[in-house]
């Protein structure tokens, strides 16, 4: 087995002098699609923040692709989709527009961003594989939840990251958009990207995950395959039902109007988040 792109070697992570996830060991190595599961403050997305920088380092060790933490700054390679997906309300951009946020890091800030060959074919390519490419003109305002929460992680894949750090990609979502969600990360599996996914629908993951870690109380309680933990689930309070980031209010469940005809990978007359 290769050498993990992720290592956390009794890692803790935080704020200031509170931590929030203790002495975390956990190994992800390249094409693993990684589901992290938990209850709600359980620390779960504070460990994937953790390994962003988003929260203090605490304690132990932090690899990223081999170096530590600390001294990794080709940030480039790391893919963040978060859960929140708040750029209607904040931004007034197309789609596209979006997407090529994610080759900013591949440009040197005190240049002038001038879109090459290169970008296009690969903002081109993050579209089609998410199912947009028919909305690349379209106001992000104008989309529903679930396409929004998909210009996310096409917006991530422009950056061509090694890895993808998701927060709940499905959180919030009806059936139908879910199921659309589960094509997209499927696709993205069969192409052998490496995922980490905070989750706490398990189902929508289904045939696509090939490790689950549960953290409960800030502590990695299991670590183990799928077929384990349906051996094990039992032994978990895991609730499936409703989420909050560790360190954030439960966000609202806002209706966007206005979401165009659907497009490929849309669901035939769905509801809209």
């Amino acid at each position: 087995m290769t050498d993990p792109i992720i290592e956390l070697r009794r890692a803790s992570f935080g704020y200031t002098d509170r931590a929030v996830v203790q002495a975390a060991d956990l190994a992800v190595h390249a094409g693993e699609v990684v589901a992290v599961l938990g209850p709600n403050g359980s620390g779960k997305s504070t460990l994937v923040r953790g390994l962003l920088g988003l929260n203090d380092h605490l304690g132990g060790e932090v690899r990223l692709f081999g170096q530590p933490r600390d001294s990794f700054h080709d940030h480039a390679r790391l893919g963040y989709v978060p859960q929140r997906h708040t750029l209607s309300a904040s931004v007034r951009a197309t789609v596209e527009e979006i997407v090529a946020v994610g080759r900013l890091s591949h440009h040197r800030w005190w240049r002038p961003v001038v879109r090459s060959a290169q970008d296009v074919a690969i903002i081109d390519k993050a579209l089609d594989v998410v199912g947009l490419s028919d909305r690349a003109d379209a106001d992000v305002s104008t989309l529903s939840g679930g396409q929004q929460r998909r210009v996310l992680i096409a917006r991530a894949l422009a950056s061509n990251p090694d890895v993808l750090l998701m927060d709940e990609p499905t959180a919030g979502v009806d059936a139908a958009n879910q199921h659309v969600l589960q094509t997209v990360l499927a696709r993205l599996a069969d192409r052998g990207t490496t995922m980490v996914i905070v989750t706490h629908e398990l189902a929508a993951l289904a045939g696509i995950v090939t490790r689950i870690v549960v953290v409960q109380g800030g502590h990695i309680a299991f670590d183990g395959t799928p077929d384990d933990f349906a051996a094990h689930r039992d032994g978990f309070g895991h609730d499936h039902h409703h989420h909050h980031h560790d360190d954030e209010p439960a966000p609202g469940r806002t209706h966007l109007p206005g979401a165009p005809s659907a497009g490929p990978l849309d669901p035939r007359e769905g509801a809209r988040r």
